[in-house]
């Protein structure tokens, strides 16, 4: 059965996925490879929802937590502002185009942000689904999710959908499901099912109810 903090394991399966994908190809072009900008450019994007993560998490995630584990999140919140430093170092090496150094500022981001997901996915989140209610816990992802902007949530979708396998996918829809008012989880599984094209009859198969 899928819980509220399974959304967020989701979505920082997400950003593993697309950073990964981004830091490869800097290395490739660095080494001369040519005909990999746009996959180098979904930094700005990816960013961008790194950023509405993050707020959410300081704005609903981590006051929650600081009632029953008083400190923990202080840290997470400094990671958050060294993972602004990295984007602002990885877009100044984009924007001189020097290749050597966009390679060097990806693989920084990279590894900072792997640290900072994998401390997140086995410390801090696994106190709050030990010590924070269920009800407090969707309370909180729900509030969490209002940091994306709301005309913005069709790129969400079709940025993080194709980046995770078909449990994390299961998880969101089944989550959203519960969440969201009927007619615009509708509006929400169009954009699923153009985003993952053929993948959808696999959900359909875990999901009865699509």
């Amino acid at each position: 059965m899928a819980e509220p903090i399974d959304a967020i394991l989701a979505i920082h399966n997400a950003f593993r996925n697309d950073l990964e994908r981004i830091d490869a190809a800097a290395l490739d072009s660095a080494r001369g490879m040519e005909g990999l900008g746009a996959i180098i450019e979904r930094f700005r994007f990816f960013n961008e929802v790194l950023v509405w993560h993050a707020n959410g998490e300081e704005l609903a995630v981590f006051p929650v937590l600081e009632n029953v584990a008083p400190l923990v999140a202080e840290a997470y919140v400094k990671d958050h502002r060294c993972l602004d430093s990295a984007f602002d170092t990885l877009s100044k090496s984009y924007s001189a185009r020097d290749l050597s150094q966009i390679a060097r500022a990806t693989a920084a981001f990279r590894f900072h942000l792997n640290i900072h997901l994998d401390k997140e996915d086995t410390h801090l989140y696994r106190i709050f689904k030990e010590r924070v209610s269920l009800p407090e816990q969707g309370k909180a992802v729900g509030v969490m999710s209002k940091a994306i902007p709301q005309e913005r949530y069709p790129e969400f979708v079709a940025w993080m959908f194709p980046l995770i396998g078909h449990d994390d996918r299961e998880n969101m829809i089944r989550i959203m499901q519960i969440v969201m008012p009927a007619p615009a989880f509708t509006g929400v599984e169009e954009l699923i099912k153009k985003a993952i094209g053929s993948d959808w009859a696999e959900l359909m198969r875990r999901i009865p109810t699509l």
